[in-house]
């Protein structure tokens, strides 16, 4: 990582720009990977069809939606830059895994009844698998926002 030195002479290292397709990019990599990593370990055949699905993509739209949406100001601009941090993360989690838990919990009872499913496809998992994935998403892609924006 650079680095530059402030007024007093000490070196300090300069986050890198906020980059919405890297971002994105990662948010659906490192779930896809973690996931499918312990569905081949254990051998569950419907974790290795979730971790490329709905847990990576879950985690992909939001990084999206969250990352592109503080890129764009973050409406209203002085509560996402002015607040501390965690207070920002905190709030967009709990809006986003909200918001996921919902749609998580229609797409369980709308799919088995108006779609014919293979066997290997657990609707049921979105329930969870869409609210911990948004979480995730949420929290690293604010965090990594707010590293990059100047106070």
């Amino acid at each position: 990582m650079p680095t530059t030195k402030d007024r007093s002479g000490r070196s300090r290292a300069v986050p890198r720009p906020f980059t919405l397709w890297r971002e994105v990019l990662t948010a659906y990599a490192a779930p896809a990977l973690t996931a499918g990593a312990a569905a081949v370990a254990t051998g569950q055949r419907d974790l290795a069809v979730a971790a490329v699905t709905s847990i990576a993509g879950t985690s992909a739209l939001v990084a999206f939606l969250v990352g592109a949406w503080l890129r764009n100001g973050g409406r209203p601009r002085r509560w996402t830059t002015g607040a501390p941090r965690v207070v920002v993360a905190v709030a967009l989690v709990l809006a986003t895994t909200g918001a996921a838990a919902l749609l998580g919990g229609c797409a369980a009872e709308w799919l088995p009844a108006h779609t014919l499913l293979p066997a290997a496809i657990r609707p049921e998992r979105l329930r969870l698998d869409l609210p911990v994935s948004a979480a995730l998403a949420t929290a690293v892609v604010t965090l990594r926002w707010r590293s990059t924006v100047a106070r």
